[in-house]
């Protein structure tokens, strides 16, 4: 997402050493100058609380703790007019967008679009040009088979993204067990306990989600 279209908050989740992963989780638009956000957020819900204090657009907030290193964010805010144009290159079309709706720290929001394949191709072929649209995947949308990572704990996915980030999964393998432990500040034997377990279990969803070959 370009640097004029982020909001405020989105940036201060990417760039803050005490923000994690951010999920919106549900919003609605109450008028057309105002609409509410629902956010599922992993990071330091004070440092949240003392930057979203700062923001014009925001009207009122509500944070609520979900663990020590998670919280939830109601947000009723002043649309701007990216978030404008962004809501409208689907209302314009017969498609529906499944939340979650997951910002990255590379400024990407993943998302999951249903819809008539004919909408589809037109949401591609005219999204916005203030954006730049990447398709991941393509197919039938089939919610009966839940998310690969969705069996994982916070702290196995985080063991997971680290040792992706460090090279441990790469072909060569570009960092050690002990790298990823000292990204997890954690012992080596507890690091590989995280990735074996979440490997396990990734596994077994991967095995349910796609039907054996018989030779």
């Amino acid at each position: 997402m370009p640097a004029q279209a982020r909001h405020p908050m989105q940036e201060f989740c990417r760039r803050s050493e005490k923000m994690g992963r951010v999920e919106l989780v549900t919003w609605n638009v109450m008028s057309e100058d105002e609409e509410y956000a629902f956010f599922r957020i992993k990071g330091a819900i004070d440092a949240y609380r003392d930057r979203i204090r700062d923001v014009e657009t925001v009207r009122t907030f509500n944070l609520t703790p979900i663990d020590e290193t998670s919280f939830y964010s109601y947000v009723v805010h002043e649309p701007r007019e990216a978030d404008r144009m962004w809501r409208q290159a689907f209302v314009d079309r017969n498609l529906v967008v499944i939340p979650p709706i997951v910002y990255d720290e590379d400024t990407r929001m993943m998302l999951t679009v249903v819809g008539d394949k004919d909408d589809l191709q037109s949401l591609i072929e005219n999204f916005p040009g203030t954006f730049e649209l990447t398709v991941e995947e393509v197919g039938d949308y089939d919610r009966r088979y839940p998310t690969i990572v969705a069996d994982l704990t916070d702290r196995q996915l985080e063991a997971i993204a680290v040792a992706v980030n460090v090279g441990y999964y790469t072909v060569p393998r570009e960092a050690s067990l002990t790298a990823v432990a000292d990204e997890l500040g954690c012992a080596e034997s507890t690091a590989s306990n995280h990735l074996r377990k979440a490997e396990a279990r990734v596994m077994r969803r991967l095995v349910r989600r796609t039907p054996p070959v018989l030779v």
